[in-house]
């Protein structure tokens, strides 16, 4: 037996623990390898015609796993639903030749999901269903096929999805849940009804709370280039999971496209299975909707870092640790203004997320930034809206996050 000391990213010493030499590693638990933040469907996000409400349609939809295991199930999502969520008959399967957004599944992969022993389920107004567990060995970064059929559809325009995919779903009327793939099915780059899969593995989890910014906006759709998707394949860690809760639009202070990031915390971060960090990369929607006063944006200044300080007291106390990352660039973006008070806004966040707010500070700013025009995102990583970055820039965020810290 012997005594180790814990550290923090400061190198201030946090706990002791004892480690035994020849002691076996954690058990295995259901630890979430995917997730997607649940939101209220917007009109123009909807399923297209005839498939809004979901009545005798299949869905089949891909999504990629980070950590592997050899047992999974799904979680599917009625957070936002109007209505009862109706589903007739769900699978799991491996898309052909491992793609993302494909129609078609690898012959012979397909297993059924029950729930309760029964094949078909109804998720209640705001509730979230668990499926049984499957045997469905799967790589970490793996794309998976999940299909679902309903009858009835959902009788309400108010539907639960996640419309930043960046991924190709499919969508066609009739029961084709378990076909090796969906004869003339209509494509939508969103995903529906689900908001995670979990795998019975010994790993732990890096929940990702952001913006569009870590949703991926400028990714390649299928392409799994956004910069959470980037960082994972740099690490390559077995015993890792990066669960990426971002959505376009978000705010922490108050809701936008999604509640904010405050009222969503407990169910996006604390009541995911097997989370052990939170990266926090979020703020540059409070700063560029407050008003460009001097008032208003001193307020919202003040206003993000209590609500930092309040993320980091909670998930703290539900033995997570938190990481900050420093806001990045938006200068000649429409958040940009003459005066100059937004950029103000951003530097006084950052300093404050430098200045020890966290257990450890990841400098996208840094990252990114011009650096002859520091107010500015760097040419090379500028999708063209000067606050959005193309796959080359989310390399960029991915490859500043320090290994030492996870």
């Amino acid at each position: 037996m012997r005594r180790r000391t814990l550290l923090t990213s400061t190198g201030a010493a946090a706990s002791t623990v004892l480690v035994s030499r020849g002691m076996p590693g954690p058990l295995p638990r259901w630890s979430h390898t995917w997730t997607a933040m649940p939101q209220l469907t917007e009109p123009h996000n909807m399923p297209p015609a005839p498939f809004a409400a979901l009545n005798d349609t299949t869905l089949r939809q891909t999504v990629r796993i980070t950590a592997g295991g050899r047992k999974l199930r799904v979680r599917f999502s009625n957070a936002f639903g109007g209505a009862d969520m109706p589903i007739t008959a769900a699978a799991v399967a491996l898309p052909v030749d491992g793609r993302a957004g494909v129609s078609a599944i690898r012959p012979g992969s397909t297993r059924p999901l029950t729930f309760g022993g029964r094949p078909s389920m109804v998720i209640p107004v705001g509730a979230q269903m668990v499926s049984d567990p499957v045997d469905l060995p799967l790589l970490a970064g793996a794309n998976l096929t999940i299909s679902l059929y309903s009858s009835p559809g959902i009788a309400s325009t108010a539907l639960t999805s996640h419309p930043g995919s960046r991924t190709t779903s499919w969508l066609v009327n009739g029961d084709q849940h378990g076909a090796a793939d969906v004869t003339g099915a209509v494509p939508a780059d969103h995903w529906y009804l689900i908001s995670g899969v979990e795998v019975l593995a010994a790993v732990s989890g890096l929940v990702l709370l952001g913006d569009s910014l870590t949703d991926g906006r400028g990714s390649t759709t299928n392409g799994n280039d956004r910069w959470p998707d980037q960082l994972f394949a740099r690490l390559r860690d077995p015993d890792l999971a990066v669960l990426n809760q971002a959505a376009g639009g978000n705010r922490v202070l108050r809701d936008g496209l999604g509640p904010n990031a405050l009222a969503r915390l407990d169910r996006d971060v604390l009541a995911l299975s097997g989370a052990r960090t939170l990266l926090l990369f979020e703020g540059v929607n409070d700063i560029g909707v407050a008003p460009a006063t001097d008032s208003d944006q001193q307020q919202v200044v003040a206003d993000l870092i209590g609500a930092y300080r309040q993320i980091v007291l909670r998930a703290q106390a539900c033995d997570l640790r938190v990481l900050g990352a420093t806001l990045t660039p938006f200068g000649g973006n429409i958040y940009d203004d003459v005066g100059g008070l937004r950029e103000r806004s951003r530097q006084a966040v950052n300093a404050a997320i430098r200045a020890g707010l966290f257990d450890g500070v990841v400098d996208f700013d840094a990252a990114v930034r011009d650096p002859a025009t520091p107010r500015q995102l760097a040419a090379p990583y500028d999708v063209g809206d000067h606050l959005h970055l193309n796959p080359a820039g989310y390399g960029a965020l991915a490859a500043a996050v320090p290994r030492r810290l996870l």
